[in-house]
């Protein structure tokens, strides 16, 4: 378990997966979707988490936002993360968004019940005592998005797609992305992208601000995680 890293840290370290139980998101053998890996040697200090589920393509449904939180809450008490990272294991995508065929299986007081917790996983990644870091090698649309903006830095690559898209189906964004999206664009663009619901490139977030730093994708598909993985190290303390 996470607990186990703190003991372990300064040998090199395969993922481990927090142990989960059947939900309505991935049925009746629960696979775990999110994995974590605390680095050795020269980035020693820096913890990644990697969302796996590549059957929604990420999407935050029960099962994955659960998880999300008990490896925030545990990895809150190991004093020795100095930077989390997340990141994905699914090609061509960091989070598709809040898992909409799962919702409709919900019932309204379900609904409220899940966006209350999608806003608390929100919250608890903007509270991590230690810096965050997005590397979206992919789309990152609606709660995707939301998730990368309560980190404290985003690296995208050039080809990625995101956005706050709900209102295109009708849907406000309730994540925290109507309040954190002004804080980096100012109110005015902010509510342009969100009535919109328009999508832009990495490239077009990093000149608008949105990203710090945008990087040309590589076959491996995984440039933006290398670009954040840098930044990462720059971060530790020397």
């Amino acid at each position: 378990m996470l607990r186990a890293l703190t003991s372990v840290r300064r040998l090199p370290r395969p993922w481990r997966s927090l142990q989960t139980r059947s939900c309505a998101s991935d049925g009746a053998a629960a696979d775990p979707e999110i994995q974590v890996r605390a680095l050795a040697g020269p980035d020693q200090g820096i913890t990644e988490i990697l969302m796996n589920r590549p059957s929604a393509r990420n999407a935050l449904g029960n099962v994955l936002v659960r998880e999300l939180l008990e490896a925030l809450a545990q990895l809150r008490e190991d004093q020795q993360v100095r930077v989390l990272l997340f990141r994905s294991g699914v090609k061509g995508v960091f989070c598709a968004g809040a898992d909409l065929k799962e919702r409709e299986q919900m019932s309204e007081a379900e609904v409220g019940i899940f966006v209350q917790r999608l806003r608390g996983l929100m919250n608890e990644i903007a509270a991590f005592p230690a810096p965050t870091i997005a590397a979206m090698d992919g789309f990152a649309l609606g709660g995707g998005l939301e998730l990368a903006l309560a980190c404290d830095l985003r690296v995208a690559a050039s080809s990625a797609v995101m956005g706050l898209i709900e209102t295109t189906r009708g849907l406000l964004p309730g994540a925290g992305g109507t309040q954190r999206l002004p804080r980096c664009l100012g109110v005015g663009l902010a509510k342009e992208l969100i009535f919109t619901g328009r999508r832009l490139s990495g490239a077009q977030a990093q000149d608008l601000g949105l990203v710090n730093h945008a990087v040309p994708q590589n076959e491996e598909g995984n440039a933006a995680y290398h670009r954040a993985r840098a930044l990462a190290q720059e971060i530790l303390p020397q």
